[in-house]
Order: structure tokens, then sequence, then C-alpha cells
């Protein structure tokens, strides 16, 4: 690894200076841009930060939609020498400014279409000082400017001379232990996850288009959108609107992606959709990760549409996949093998190495990308983070045949739609309706073999709770996946004789809760 390291010089300016600054580099509905382009993009963003007193390691917000600002934003602050945060678009406003109190980020850009949350949540995050919208919006609040004012005239504005370590972006992640924490990542793990994945697993050169349902403000559509495809010369195919199968496959069939990116749950709407079975005849590769992919949907996908789709695990603190399976080698219902680059381990419930096949422990992970850490968490850093390895919080087992299969959590924590949801989270806003009395929030599996949100509840004695009700009730007040699939009324949660709440059994109880229809997903028990 060299003395001196800038992600964003890499990514972009690499290809220019070895003559390929004229290959398409992004593809959005409007606009196509080279990597000349971009990195002139590049520049003028940071250019345009700097004029703002943004100085290097200090953290810049960004809740925007995929587009080029986006992305030339992150690439931007990275340039500058700045740490760009990319959060989620589908925060509230106390979620966001849960997120910008935590970091002390001054600069927050935004999409026009975030703007009310935005308002709300700089009302409660009085260090920011300015706001940057892509778009022209009536912003009273604080000194707000329009992205086309900030970006700087074309500048030979140098990269700033960050080195391996130096701190490149943060992820905020619920990941391991619940409460939103920020990963914090090295310059050196960009071209590591690219390196280690986007070439020695999927073997992405300057020819490949890279589409991804998840955005780039998820470690894993950050590695699909810009790492990889940036890394190896290749395309990018932003899309800004909410993924649909629709959307996705009118991009599919226009842009003729050779990569294409999902999640389980994306997986099950493209087969219950009736888009063209045709519609990814281009994509040589799919790719999931977020959650344990089902066999069925492994097979029924390869069936209709022709796409293999090779499955694995990553995390927020990884940047990326770790373990997956290999092109043409795929095995169902398995996360594969151990991406080249890491090690991992599986660890019984006193730390020491489990080397029997199906015997299931806690997987640990090594490797060249993980966090350095939380920002300002040192018992939870310590929790996840020991020497070289890191706690993934999952339970695996290894196979006769070398593969690694996912057993659950490790805790309590739970996926919808492959993102992390805390229980404690839904069950605290669960319990602010004044008809609730007691609340246990644990996972259970939907037709297609994918987990959900389920949420038990024992309401407040002469109060009758309506399932719909519960559910728009953590809507207002939560981010929409979070949401409980189905709400199953108990006279009582079943607890332990110290007085825990018995998780496992609430588990097996609404095992089936959600195969019913809709109509039938409140249950008395």
């Amino acid at each position: 690894m060299p003395d001196r390291l800038n992600a964003a010089e890499y990514l972009v300016d690499r290809h220019v200076q070895e003559g390929n600054g004229d290959r398409t580099a992004v593809l959005t509905p409007r606009r196509a841009l080279t990597y000349a382009q971009l990195g002139d993009e590049m520049r003028r963003v940071a250019a345009g930060l700097a004029s703002l007193g943004v100085r290097p390691e200090e953290r810049v917000m960004f809740c925007m939609a995929d587009d080029v600002e986006l992305l030339s934003g992150i690439l931007g602050a990275m340039y500058l020498g700045a740490v760009p945060v990319p959060v989620s678009t589908m925060c509230t406003g106390p979620e966001l400014a849960t997120v910008l109190v935590d970091s002390r980020a001054r600069v927050l850009c935004a999409s026009g279409e975030f703007a009310d949350v935005v308002r709300t949540a700089v009302g409660l995050a009085p260090e920011v000082t300015t706001v940057i919208f892509d778009g022209q919006v009536g912003f009273d609040e604080l000194p707000a400017h329009r992205w086309d004012e900030v970006r700087g005239e074309p500048s030979p504005l140098p990269a700033y001379p960050t080195w391996p370590d130096s701190p490149a972006l943060w992820l905020y992640t619920s990941g391991t232990t619940g409460r939103p924490k920020a990963a914090m990542h090295r310059h050196a793990s960009i071209p590591a996850v690219a390196t280690c994945y986007g070439s020695g697993v999927l073997g992405m050169g300057p020819g490949d288009r890279c589409l991804s349902v998840a955005k780039l403000f998820f470690a894993y559509g950050l590695g699909n959108s810009a790492f990889f495809p940036l890394a190896a010369g290749a395309t990018t195919v932003l899309e800004r609107a909410r993924p649909t199968p629709e959307v996705m496959a009118a991009r599919a069939i226009a842009d003729r992606p050779t990569l294409f990116f999902g999640v389980p749950t994306f997986y099950a709407a493209l087969l219950a959709s009736d888009i063209p079975d045709d519609s990814f005849a281009s994509v040589r590769q799919g790719v999931s990760a977020g959650e344990a992919l089902p066999p069925a949907l492994f097979r029924r996908f390869r069936e209709r549409f022709g796409v293999e789709i090779l499955d694995g695990i990553g995390s927020t603190e990884a940047l990326h996949i770790f373990i997956s399976n290999r092109p043409g080698r795929a095995v169902a219902g398995t996360s594969g093998t151990p991406v080249p680059g890491y090690d991992v381990e599986i660890r019984d419930e006193r730390g020491g190495a489990v080397t029997a096949t199906g015997t299931p422990g806690d997987l640990y992970l090594r490797g060249p990308s993980t966090a350095v850490g939380y920002w300002c968490r040192t018992e939870t850093t310590r929790e996840v983070f020991h020497g070289e390895w890191m706690r993934t919080g999952d339970t695996y087992q290894r196979n006769d045949d070398g593969t690694y299969t996912c057993l659950g959590r490790s805790n309590d924590m739970l996926k919808a739609g492959g993102i992390w949801v805390s229980p404690v989270e839904v069950e605290e806003r669960l319990l602010e309706h004044p008809g609730v009395a007691q609340v246990a929030v644990v996972a259970a599996v939907d037709e297609v073999g994918l987990e959900k949100p389920v949420a038990c509840v024992v309401p407040v004695p002469g109060h009758a709770v309506d399932s719909d009700a519960l559910v728009a009730w953590c809507r207002e007040g939560l981010a929409r996946y979070k949401r409980p699939r189905a709400v199953v009324v108990m006279a009582e949660l079943p607890k332990t004789a110290t007085g825990k709440i018995r998780r496992n059994v609430l588990r097996e109880q609404v095992r089936d809760v959600l195969i019913p229809a809709p109509s039938e997903s409140v249950v008395t028990g």
C-alpha cells in the first residue's frame, strides 16, 4: 500500500491519468458522465465545500437520492480530505437529527424531496449551519444553498494528501447493537473491497455495467454503485426513484447492466411482478445480500429470468460482502465461502474455535476492510472489535463442502428488506400508544421465507387494539421499513422466572402469522 492514498483519486483520476477519461462512468435517466467529466464534478464539489469552510476530517452529511450529485458529493468530500456521511433517505426528521447531532456535522447536503424531513431535523440539531439542496427549495430555517451555486469553478485543486489509514467515510448502522452508530472506515478499505470482492469474486472489468437496488447510503449499495464499478473503470447505472420491479426492469432493459445487485425481498417482488421474462437478458450475474436468500427464490429466479444469484453476507462494519458464493458454483441455501483476503472463524460461547462441521457458533471476521471502530461508542467498539477480529453478531455453521450457512442473529436484532431493525426501537414507539401495555417485537417468516417484524402486544386493560392503527402509529414515528408486518394480541407475554421476555417462545408462537392473508394478521392469543 502506498504511503499516500486518496480513495477519490483511486476511483476516478487514476483512469483519466491512464488515458481512459472518455469511458462512461455514470448513467442516469437524465445524463451520462465520462470519467473525465465525473472528475471535474468531483473537484467542483470539493472546491465548493472548501469555500464553505469544510476542513479535512470534518464530517459532511448527505441525505440524498441516488444521482450524480450524491455520487460526486461523496467523492468530492473524500477528495477534499473530509469525511462524507451518507445516511438513509427513509429517516424521519427526528431520526435524521439523531445522527446529525451524533456526527457533529455542520453541513448537510439533501435532495429537495426530503426538505420537510430536513426542516424538522435541523430544528433539533443546533450544530448544523448550512444546508445544500440539489434543487430549488423554499427553506428559511438556515442558510440554504443550491447545489449549482456551491459547486466551484473548475479548479486544479489537488486531492488532499490522505494516507491509507486516514478517515474516508462514516456509515451509520444499527447493526449488532440496536442504536444508530457510525462505523468509521479508512481510505484503504475502499480499494480493498473493490479488489477482494469486485475483482476477486465478480471478475469485474471496464465492460461491466452495475445496477443496484440498494442505494448509495447503504454499505452494500455504495460498493455496488460506486466502489466496484469505478475501481474497475466500469459504468454505474444510478436510479433516483424508489426501486420497484417496474422501475428496475425498465432500467435494465434500457441500460443493459451486466451485474444486478438486489436483496431477497426485492428478488421475491420481481418474481411476483408481471415484468417481461427477458428484462435481465443482459445480466451475466445477480448478487444478493442483506439477509439469507431462500433456496426457493434462487431456483425460481434462475428458472424465470435465466440469472444465477450469488448469495453472500456482508456488513456495514466490513464495508461489503466477505462470504460469498462463486459464479457457476452457487450452492443454494448457503452464503458460500470466504471472499479472497478475508478469514472467518466460528466460535463457541467461551470464544473457542468451533472446528466440527455442522456445529453452530458465533461468526468472527478478519479482513482488510473492517472498520476501525464506532464513533464515540467505546463500550460497543470493545464488544465488537477484538484485535484483528470482528464479531459479526451472526450465528453460522460450516458445512461438509466448505460452505457456510447462516442460522440467524446471535442477538435479537432482525432484518426487514435487508435493513437492520432494532426491536427495542419499534417497541418503544408502540409503548407510546395509549392502548399498549406491553410489547415485544420478534421476527416471523413470510410465505417466501423472508423474515419480517411482528409485534406481540398486550393491551391496556379495558382497551382494544387495532392492527392497522398500530402499524400506522409506527409509520408516523419511524421509517416505514421498521413497521411491524403483523400484530399479535396476547393476554400476557411469556417470561422467565427473572422477568425477561422469552423471545424464543414468542418466535415459535408467531411462526406462521405472516403466511395467512393480511386480513387474518391480527391474532388473539
